[in-house]
C-alpha cells in the first residue's frame, strides 16, 4: 500500500554532478563552446533520469507536465488496500459519490471533520473525475470500484442512470463486509450536528433510519416499523450501520436480489430505496435490526418542515438529511437558509480543501 500513500523526495534534476570546474584563468578568454560532447552527454542523462522517476514524484507544477501519470497510480488501488489505509478499531465510513456530488462530498466532510472522524472516511468513486480529485487533494481517501457510470446521468432523481448508482451500494457494501469491516455509510446531501457512531448501541446487524415525517415519541419502538401503504416499511436507504455478520451479509445480498427483481422501467422510474425496505422486511425474523432514534436522526421532511418539533428536540440532532426536495439548487438553498452550507465560509476545513 506504500505505494500509493507516499512519494518519493524528488532528486534536483538542474544540479549537475558532471559539472566541470571553473575556468582557469589561462584559458578565460578562449571561447567557450555550450553544446561540447560532455554538455550533451550530461543533458541526454538528466532526460533520461527525469523520464524514469517523473511518473513517482511530484514534480512543481509548470516544469514538467506529469500530471496523468502521478494520478494514474490510483487506477490500481484496491479496495482492500483502502480499507487498511481508512479503517480504525476495524470500522469505516463510506460515501459514494460521482463527479457532480463534489461540493456536496466537501460540505459533507467539513461536518465530519468537526467529529474528528474524517480520517475513517473512504470515499468510493464512480468516476475516474473524482477519484483524481480526491486523492490529489487527501491521498488513500478514495477507491473506484469498476465498472465506471456515467457520471453525468446520474446526478438525475428518477433517471436510469441514478438507478444504475445507486443500485450498486449494495454490491459495495457485501463487499466491505465480506473483507471483515463494519461500515457506516452516508448519502453526501447530509451533514453532522454529532457523532453519529456514540448513536449506536448495544450489538445489533444493522442500524437505520425512519424515512417517515410523522412524529414519534422520544422513547419509540427500535423494531422494524410495520409495513406502510405499499406493503413495505419506509426505512431510508440514506444512512446505515452494518456489522460483518452473516444477518447483515443477508440483508445486503437480498436487497440485490430485491434490485434485479424490479429494474428501472420509464413506467416504473424506482431507486434503491424500495427494494432495502423489502429485503428488510423479508428478513427481519432472520436479523438483528435496530432502528436509530427519530430525534437523532430526523428525515429532511420533519426536520426542514416543523419548526416546533426542531425546537423541542434541539441538542439531540445528530444527522441532517436534506431529502424531501429534489435538484442540486433547490438542495443548496435550503442548507443555506439553515446555515448548513457550510462551504461558503468553512471549505478550509475540509480535507480536501476549496474544490
Amino acid at each position: 500500500m506504500s505505494m500509493f500513500l507516499h512519494q518519493r523526495s524528488l532528486h534536483n534534476a538542474f544540479s549537475n554532478p558532471f559539472a566541470a570546474p571553473p575556468p582557469s584563468s589561462a584559458n578565460s578568454k578562449r571561447p567557450i563552446s555550450i553544446l561540447t560532447p560532455t554538455t550533451l552527454l550530461v543533458l541526454l542523462c538528466l532526460v533520461m533520469v527525469v523520464g524514469v522517476f517523473s511518473p513517482w514524484v511530484n514534480i512543481p507544477h509548470g516544469i514538467f507536465s506529469v500530471s496523468k501519470p502521478a494520478v494514474s497510480k490510483w487506477n490500481s488501488y484496491t479496495l482492500d488496500q483502502a480499507l487498511s489505509f481508512v479503517g480504525k478499531n476495524g470500522t469505516v465510513i463510506i460515501c459514494i459519490v460521482s463527479q457532480p456530488y463534489l461540493p456536496f462530498l466537501n460540505n459533507w466532510l467539513i461536518s465530519i471533520t468537526r467529529q474528528n472522524r474524517q480520517d475513517m472516511v473512504l470515499v468510493i468513486a464512480e468516476d475516474y473525475a473524482s477519484l483524481y480529485k480526491v486523492n490529489e487533494r487527501w491521498p488513500g481517501h478514495a477507491v473506484l470500484i469498476p465498472p465506471v457510470l456515467d457520471a453525468e446521468s446520474a446526478h438525475k432523481f428518477g433517471s436510469k442512470g441514478f438507478f444504475n448508482f445507486t443500485a450498486r451500494r449494495p454490491s459495495h457494501l457485501l463487499k466491505i463486509l465480506e473483507l471483515g469491516y463494519s461500515v457506516m455509510y452516508n448519502d453526501v446531501d447530509m451533514v453532522w450536528l454529532g457523532d453519529p457512531l456514540l448513536q449506536l448501541e448495544g450489538n445489533h446487524d444493522v442500524y437505520f433510519t425512519d424515512d417517515m415525517i410523522p412524529i414519534k415519541p422520544l422513547n419509540h419502538s427500535h423494531a422494524l416499523p410495520p409495513p406502510g401503504k405499499k406493503g413495505r416499511p419506509y426505512i431510508c436507504s440514506c444512512m446505515i450501520f452494518l456489522r460483518p455478520t452473516d444477518g447483515a451479509k443477508l440483508v445486503l445480498r437480498k436487497w440485490i436480489e430485491e434490485l434485479q427483481n424490479q429494474p428501472w422501467s420509464r413506467t416504473q422510474k424506482s431507486n434503491d430505496q424500495p427494494a432495502f425496505n423489502w429485503a428488510l422486511m423479508k428478513t427481519a425474523k432472520e436479523v438483528d435490526l435496530y432502528l436509530l432514534p427519530q430525534a437523532a436522526f430526523p428525515t429532511g421532511g420533519l426536520y426542514f418542515k416543523n419548526k416546533t418539533w426542531v425546537k423541542e428536540t434541539k441538542g439531540k440532532h445528530v444527522i441532517i438529511h436534506n431529502n424531501y426536495i429534489v435538484g442540486f439548487e433547490k438542495k443548496i438553498k435550503r442548507f443555506r437558509d439553515y446555515g448548513l452550507w457550510l462551504v461558503d465560509d468553512h471549505a478550509d476545513e475540509s480535507p480536501l480543501g476549496r474544490i
